[in-house]
């Protein structure tokens, strides 16, 4: 029974640039539009900021000193996965994710961006304001979404 399962935990990043725009990243390999913030698992052990530092950088090639930290958030937020998600990956094995969110902002130039750089998680990103990525990103997780959004005071 999936509610007898734990959460996957997870960092997630909130990377805002010197207009106060959002990052958002296309999921890579996905037929549909599946914008989201870069997110990812922690190592077992791992702190959940330095696991945000390392998904950033993983996903979008931006390192720790290409930006300055801003906050997180004061709590873990969760979700669980819907029904209609595909067995497989961590359904059988998490019933949804906790994540902490860390926001972080740019200092440097948009060109340190490289989705290419170790893991591809995205085929393609874009600035984003908060109500377009409310719009855009997948509908359970828009709840987690309006959360770190409203905490950041973005």
């Amino acid at each position: 029974m999936a509610s007898d399962l734990p959460y996957r935990p997870c960092a997630g990043v909130v990377l805002t640039n010197a207009d106060g725009r959002i990052f958002a990243g296309q999921r890579a390999g996905m037929d549909t539009p599946a914008w989201q913030m870069p997110q990812g698992g922690l190592d077992v052990g791992e702190d959940p900021v330095e696991a945000a530092y390392r998904e950033l950088e993983e996903e979008t090639g931006v390192a720790r000193d290409h930006v300055s930290f801003v906050a997180k958030t004061s709590d873990w937020l969760t979700y669980d996965f819907p029904p209609e998600m595909a067995p497989g990956r961590w359904k059988d094995k998490y019933r949804g994710q906790a994540q902490m969110w860390v926001h972080l902002r740019l200092e440097a130039p948009d060109s340190v961006i490289n989705l290419n750089h170790k893991d591809v998680e995205f085929s393609d990103w874009r600035w984003m304001t908060k109500r377009e990525i409310l719009t855009v990103i997948v509908p359970f997780k828009r709840p987690i979404y309006k959360a770190i959004l409203k905490e950041f005071a973005l």
